[in-house]
């Protein structure tokens, strides 16, 4: 029963530390995600820059998880290419081990020992951050998130090393580390395997970090067993990050692909060089510091040091050998994931998987990129509707006939996918602007789900006026060709304005796109009417005339209702 109460209790520590991380990252997503977008798209431009970014980002955020899910989305969205994308996963991994020097930090200052108390620290945070919580403004609500997730992180550390049981003790644990502690590269293998299990097993590796920090500080594992673990803990977040792209789209796959080989390969080397980077950092902390995590009997703190020193130079130089290999990573992964061809052609939703990101901020982000691809897919259903017009083989026009069946089936199913997903996504915690865009999304959804209802009913009424074998004038034919256009050219406004940022989008020129088209129309249905008063062409030919003419006057106005929806209007 006290093994169960102690094991119950680490958990509950690992589980504070863990949701501390989660809300102090949530919270910085949400104080400065758009600024951190803008740094991820603006810092990109080479691979070296890309690393200094996914540093940035990573350090700012103590999650290389987010970091990661923002990569994704800019992938998704072709703001990033697949090979700036490894560059700014490479930085990520640098940024992570800012969590191990915190970690260390902290454990320094809340030691048994120490002059202070995690309470001395930790209460006074939420005490400033808790009032911030009922404030209005959204921005002041994530920084009391930042401030009380700083602080429960905090308290989880201490909590930590607190229920931590005594290892010593245990002589099985004692009877392992000295079996399997000393078989040189064997050693370094097992526990570079215990390490990946133990990220797999807490799902975070800044929380394996802390444990294994807390061990090392505590005595319980030498130094050397601590540094295979954390290049075991290296591997386990990218397993964990695959699993996690397994119900996402072929970009995450191949970005979370390159961020497996590029951990395994320098854990690799690693192995190979362990022996001689123990003893150099060793060296290193004797000259400068005086002090050897290699011989740190009565010294709490300096092998957690040793390992802060030894996960940051391990991913430094891991990166500065890998730096130059990144083509060759991306040609690999592009091989180990190919695409699956025009994902148009079947249902297939190519940037939002079955789960929500992280945050309810990066949800919408990732729903932004298949509305715009959702406008695409709507243009190409319009464009088949003159090919139609045109068609005269038979077997060609039954062709696209079902062509655009399918694709108005797309796009109902589509409309209810990206819906759902939103509605789910606005369960979360968002900004006044995320909560605006979601709206705008789903009009801007429902205007695109009608336009391909119309389409349909356009190829019904061509598919009647052959059948009929109503006959076209060539008046007929330039009129509707040239109402078939002023549409198109409304289209290609639509899809510009979906590819821009929404608060910098002006409606000047769908208006005047959406002037023209009634326009015409009008002219058009004057000029059909003067013509029908002449007893001029038949009147079934006439009817048939004016229904496409009123359709495409329809997909007009759905049209500029998807930029109204975009400015707000």
């Amino acid at each position: 029963m006290e093994f169960v109460i102690t094991l119950l209790t680490l958990v509950g520590a690992l589980g504070f530390f863990i949701y501390g991380m989660k809300v102090m990252s949530d919270g910085i997503q949400k104080a400065a995600g758009s600024k951190l977008r803008g740094i991820l798209k603006s810092m990109t431009s080479n691979r070296f820059l890309g690393i200094s970014t996914g540093f940035l980002i990573t350090a700012l955020l103590q999650s290389s998880s987010a970091t990661t899910v923002m990569i994704v989305s800019f992938v998704n969205a072709g703001l990033l290419t697949l090979i700036e994308s490894i560059g700014v996963i490479m930085g990520a991994n640098i940024g992570t081990t800012v969590t191990a020097w915190l970690i260390s930090i902290i454990q320094e200052f809340t030691g048994v020992n120490a002059k202070f108390k995690v309470a001395d620290f930790a209460l006074p945070i939420i005490a400033i951050g808790f009032p911030m919580m009922f404030s209005s403004k959204s921005n002041i609500k994530a920084w009391a998130e930042i401030l009380i997730g700083f602080a429960l992180l905090f308290m989880g550390l201490g909590l930590l090393k607190e229920s931590v049981p005594d290892l010593s003790e245990n002589t099985d644990f004692m009877l392992f580390l000295k079996d399997y502690a000393n078989l040189g590269i064997l050693s370094t293998i097992i526990f570079v395997f215990v390490g990946t299990i133990l990220t797999l097993i807490v799902q975070s590796s800044s929380a394996a970090m802390a444990l294994t920090l807390t061990m090392c500080s505590m005595g319980y594992i030498p130094f050397e067993v601590g540094a295979a673990m954390v290049l075991g803990e290296n591997i386990g977040t990218t397993i964990t990050a695959n699993l996690a792209a397994m119900v996402g789209n072929v970009h995450a796959k191949r970005a979370a692909r390159a961020h497996f080989i590029f951990n395994t390969f320098g854990v690799i080397w690693m192995i190979l060089a362990l022996p001689l980077f123990i003893s150099t950092i060793d060296g290193f902390m004797q000259n400068y510091f005086s002090l050897s995590p290699l011989n740190a009997a009565g010294t709490q703190s300096t092998i957690s040091f040793g390992l802060a020193i030894f996960h940051t130079s391990f991913n430094i130089i891991n990166v500065l050998l890998l730096v130059w290999f990144v083509p060759l990573i991306s040609r690999t992964v592009i091989r180990m994931q190919p695409s699956k061809g025009d994902v148009d052609e079947e249902f297939h939703l190519e940037h939002i998987g079955t789960g929500l990101m992280h945050t309810a901020e990066l949800s919408v982000l990732e729903a932004n990129k298949e509305v715009t691809k959702f406008g695409n897919i709507t243009t190409r259903l319009f464009d088949m509707i003159p090919e139609l017009l045109k068609e005269t083989d038979i077997k060609k026009f039954n062709n696209l006939m079902a062509r655009i069946r399918k694709y108005e089936d797309i796009t109902d199913r589509m409309e209810v996918e990206v819906a759902d997903y939103l509605a789910k996504a606005s369960q979360g915690e968002m900004s006044d602007s995320a909560s605006l865009k979601v709206r705008s999304m789903i009009s801007i959804i429902n205007d695109m789900e009608r336009i391909g209802d119309i389409c349909y009913q356009l190829s019904i009424t061509i598919e009647r006026k052959r059948e009929q074998k109503a006959y076209f004038t060539p008046e007929l034919r330039t009129s509707l060709e040239e109402m078939i256009s002023e549409v198109q050219k409304a289209m290609i406004i639509m899809n510009k304005n979906l590819n821009s940022s929404y608060s910098q989008v002006l409606i000047t020129d769908a208006d005047e796109a959406e002037l023209a088209i009634n326009k015409m129309r009008n002219q058009l249905r004057k000029k059909y009417l003067q013509n029908i008063e002449k007893g001029e062409g038949k009147i079934q030919t006439g009817m048939i005339y004016n229904n496409l003419i009123h359709s495409l006057e329809k997909v007009g106005d759905h049209v500029h209702n998807i930029s109204e929806a975009i400015t707000g209007k």
